[in-house]
């Protein structure tokens, strides 16, 4: 009974120290996954408290869990148009640029490690996969908002290539524990991975979805279901010879887009697993390691982190993205956010359980090019999308939302809470004076505690809160007007998008009245949106921006169907 007390209490306490510790990261600007490892190191056997773990096993079972967990959490907040925008660039660097990477880093393993080219391939399938959570945490804790069809493109590709890294490494575990050869059957059993997983994770989203819409459960027990049916799933997925982590990935997706009333509750509660599991994950890890361990092939593994973030990561994003005509700038990032994350150090439990060769060695390699990605890249992430020009200004959004999504109405309605700041817009006028472009009713504020009615036309002061209802898809529009930060927002919007914006319908023509621009052969009677467009081979998003003589026009907004609506307009920079 002390030794399950003395557990307990030890595991909490180091999750209360991982999750203060996460005040430190926000400051220095590192990545929290990294905290959360140093802290398991710490703790661990060559440590301050110097707890033996030793148990792959155990570490597997949690790991597999826990990144069950994430994919299904990453799969639903990945929205449809993340995928119009950028799923054909995220799909190449997911397939094509994970075997470009595990052939580049395996080959070079095999040379420098003395290893056999399987056992070399082995090593590079398992360092092939990027972590999407690493990545945009650092831009969250940074307030960090880059060009869409970047971001969407480095968080499609994190969030599929971990079970295209996870089928090869299992395909060549295989190959390795039944001392087979590569050959079509080695082919066929990855084909069968990828097709048997999609299935399952297509077939599992729409059974919950319907299951969603039928069951008359009560809200709370809905999280709970998602989390069970995630789990079940990745186990028969995995029974049946599939990827199991590829069909929790597509399941999550699915019920993330299928407009539930219950899934604001959903990914409220996976918010709190996904971190939890990321906790779990990378103390455990830390547990696992023994740093005096570390140092028979420290060196090997530094040259091989190096082979890795310089040479395969951009080799591989540069052919993988020759048929999209990326700008090299966003190439650049791209290859530079390649970050390592706890999957590469799961995967390497794989050889360890399988009583592979060399089990000791993809661990322990594994484990130092975590570190260096996570130290060198992850703590370079901001300043290196500032240095590329890749950020864009953050979008309004209300102080707090509150989704009224038990009220059966075709749109998501929310409630809107938007604080009044000294600097506010909105200070100082009442409710008739505001205009908006979309349906919005005001509920009355709360001042000094006491909520005061519409009626009573009350005029907006500091420290008021201003209460609205309005559809889910006019949030961003009504923010425009009520966000605090609408007037300062300004000078972040008209130093990147210029100080003049322009209707999308206006033509070259009508430009060239205000400014004397040098139009070559270009058409006059050519609208902006469409000279815009022809100019990228891809779908236009927000911050896209194209050079017409000396001045420089900047995608401001898109409608629905990826129209140009407003075009920013400034000189170019001496």
């Amino acid at each position: 009974m002390d030794t399950i007390n003395l557990t307990i209490l030890i595991g909490g306490l180091l999750f209360f120290v991982s999750i203060i510790a996460t005040l430190i990261s926000a400051r220095l600007g590192a990545p929290m996954l990294l905290i959360f490892l140093i802290v398991g190191m710490l703790a661990g056997e060559d440590g301050i408290v110097g707890i033996q773990f030793d148990d792959p096993q155990t570490a597997f079972l949690i790991g597999s869990i826990a990144l069950v967990i994430i994919l299904f959490d990453g799969g639903m907040r990945t929205h449809p148009e993340r995928f119009r925008v950028a799923l054909a660039p995220a799909s190449m660097l997911a397939t094509l640029g994970v075997v470009i990477t595990c052939g580049v880093v395996g080959l070079s393993a095999a040379y420098l490690l003395n290893l056999s080219v399987v056992e070399g391939l082995l090593l590079g399938a398992i360092l092939s996969s990027t972590d999407a959570a690493a990545v945009f945490s650092i831009f969250q804790s940074q307030r960090l908002r880059i060009k869409q069809r970047v971001a969407s493109t480095l968080e499609i590709e994190s969030g599929s290539n971990d079970p295209m890294a996870v089928m090869l490494t299992l395909t060549l575990v295989s190959v390795l524990a039944q001392d087979a050869t590569l050959d079509w059957l080695v082919l066929l059993s990855f084909l069968q991975q990828a097709v048997v997983g999609g299935a399952m994770g297509y077939g599992a989203g729409r059974v919950f979805v319907f299951l969603c819409r039928r069951l008359p459960l009560s809200f709370a027990f809905f999280p709970l279901l998602a989390v069970a049916s995630s789990i079940f799933i990745y186990a028969i997925t995995n029974s049946f010879g599939g990827s199991g982590f590829l069909a929790v990935y597509l399941m999550g997706y699915l019920v993330g887009n299928a407009r539930l009333p219950q899934i604001i509750h959903i990914l409220r509660m996976h918010d709190g697993l996904a971190w939890i599991s990321q906790i779990s994950m990378f103390l455990m890890l830390g547990l696992l390691v023994v740093p005096s361990n570390l140092k028979e092939h420290l060196i090997d593994a530094l040259i091989l982190a190096g082979i890795l973030i310089f040479i395969a990561r951009p080799l591989a994003v540069l052919i993988s993205l020759i048929p999209f005509r990326f700008p090299i700038k966003d190439q650049i990032f791209i290859s530079w956010v390649g970050l390592r994350g706890a999957v590469p150090i799961i995967l390497a439990l794989f050889p360890w359980l399988a009583g592979a060769p060399n089990e000791h060695l993809y661990f322990d390699v594994a484990f130092v090019v975590v570190i260096v990605s996570l130290v060198l890249q992850g703590w370079t992430l901001v300043p290196v999308a500032r240095w590329l020009k890749l950020e864009v200004p953050g979008e309004l959004e209300p102080d707090q939302a509150m989704p009224l999504d038990a009220i059966p109405s075709k749109d998501v309605m929310e409630v809107l809470a938007f604080a009044v700041e000294d600097q506010s817009p909105i200070r100082g006028v009442c409710w008739q004076d505001l205009k908006f472009s979309v349906d919005v009713q005001f509920l009355g504020i709360i001042r000094d505690g006491e909520w005061q009615l519409p009626v009573n036309e009350p005029v907006f002061n500091s420290r008021d809160t201003v209460m609205v209802l309005a559809r889910l898809k006019d949030v961003k529009k009504i923010s425009e007007v009520l966000a605090s930060e609408a007037d300062t927002s300004g000078l972040t919007n008209s130093n990147f998008f210029g100080d003049f914006v322009l209707n999308g319908e206006v033509s070259l023509a009508d430009l060239d009245a205000f400014y004397t621009i040098n139009m070559d052969d270009q058409n006059k009677k050519q609208s902006l949106s469409s000279y815009i467009s022809e100019r990228f081979h891809r779908r236009v998003v927000i911050g896209d921006q194209v050079r017409l003589d000396q001045l420089v026009l900047t995608v401001r907004e898109l409608d629905e169907n990826g129209i140009i609506i407003q075009v920013g307009i400034k000189a170019l920079e001496p």
